[in-house]
């Protein structure tokens, strides 16, 4: 087990004692240091395994998502927020969802070297690969181990097509891979905001960058000339819903082309969680966001589990929600065409024109 510096932040509950911190906290500006309350470092350490999986490509038939592979460099996630549907993975581990699951982190050192090897395969067949799909691949400790950067740069070799989502502006690093491969058609970024207010932002997403970084960040891709998508997700009824026609105003002023939102998703025990911190800070309202929750997912659950429905909702609710969100979208011009990624340009990685296997 590899330790890392200590988290840049504080757990869910920590936060929750500290609300009111300064300014630079709200900023998001703790990712660069370790957190300090009152000259006293939080408790709360980061630990890294080193991971060494046979493969690195995931595969999935689900219809709710628009590609069939991905890429994860690492399991659990820094950002710690705390609706994350990827928490349950870590009880795979004998790991709490929970804290577990912001502080002790595998990473996946091998990653690019197996990436390369699955696609020097003869039978490998070129289609956009996503990275971001169950963690973020620019969570804090990507500074250090660069597992991300490094995967695109096989794929950037490759001419091979990318789908990224994050919330990170550490996105914006590696731009000088992205810009040309975006000239070619072989990538974009879905960049994530869920809420403009910094405050909101620091308990839903502890150690996440500040909203003001992830607009800054679209604007660079932009202004790179990489496609950029902002993602309203998940969009949660009366604690950020309010916010839809702002955060689609910004992020079109930012340079985004496209929007799309999901629902809050409770798979598992994300639920109990997420009931948790409402009591914490929505206790007004903790009641009428859960029963709203419910209505949106068929009027008796925390989450809808099935293929097909789970990455949106049903019922009133969902309907105005649906509603506002396309008003908005075609008010702020983000109704661009999807980008669709070339796959024509692939070619195998250097030294393997015999193709394995």
């Amino acid at each position: 087990m590899r330790p890392v510096r200590p988290a840049r932040g504080a757990t869910h509950n920590q936060t929750s004692a500290r609300f009111g911190l300064a300014e630079r906290i709200a900023d998001g500006d703790w990712l660069d240091d370790a957190l300090q309350i009152d000259g006293v470092p939080t408790p709360s350490h980061t630990t890294v395994t080193v991971e060494r999986p046979k493969t690195i490509l995931a595969r999935n038939s689900s219809p709710d998502v628009p590609f069939d592979q991905s890429i994860n460099a690492y399991r659990g996630c820094e950002h710690g927020c705390i609706y994350c549907f990827a928490r349950p993975t870590h009880a795979f581990h004998d790991l709490s969802p929970g804290i577990d699951f912001e502080t002790k982190l595998f990473a996946k050192p091998d990653a690019a070297d197996l990436l390369r090897a699955e696609l020097s395969k003869r039978t490998y067949r070129c289609a956009p690969i996503a990275m971001g799909t169950n963690t973020d691949p620019y969570q804090p400790i990507e500074r250090d181990w660069q597992i991300t950067r490094q995967c695109i740069e096989v794929l950037a070799e490759c001419r091979h097509p990318l789908m990224i989502t994050t919330k990170s502006d550490r996105v914006v690093r590696d731009i000088d891979l992205l810009a040309p491969m975006a000239a070619d058609g072989l990538t974009s970024v879905m960049v994530s905001v869920t809420t403009l207010d910094p405050k909101i932002a620091m308990t839903l997403e502890p150690r996440a960058p500040s909203p003001r970084k992830r607009l800054a960040a679209i604007r660079a891709l932009a202004d790179a000339g990489v496609p950029v998508q902002v993602s309203v997700s998940p969009l949660i009824p009366a604690i950020t819903d309010h916010e839809t026609e702002a955060i689609l105003q910004a992020a079109a002023e930012a340079g985004a082309t496209r929007c799309s939102f999901i629902p809050v998703r409770l798979p598992h025990e994300v639920a109990p969680l997420f009931r948790a911190w409402l009591d914490t800070h929505f206790p007004d309202r903790a009641g009428k966001v859960m029963s709203i929750i419910q209505s949106i997912r068929g009027g008796q659950h925390d989450n809808e589990p099935l293929f097909g429905e789970r990455m949106r909702g049903s019922g009133p609710w969902y309907d105005l929600m649906l509603t506002r969100f396309k008003l908005a979208r075609r008010r702020y011009g983000l109704e661009g065409p999807r980008v669709e990624l070339r796959c024509d340009l692939f070619r195998p990685p250097q030294g393997a024109q015999g193709r394995l296997f």
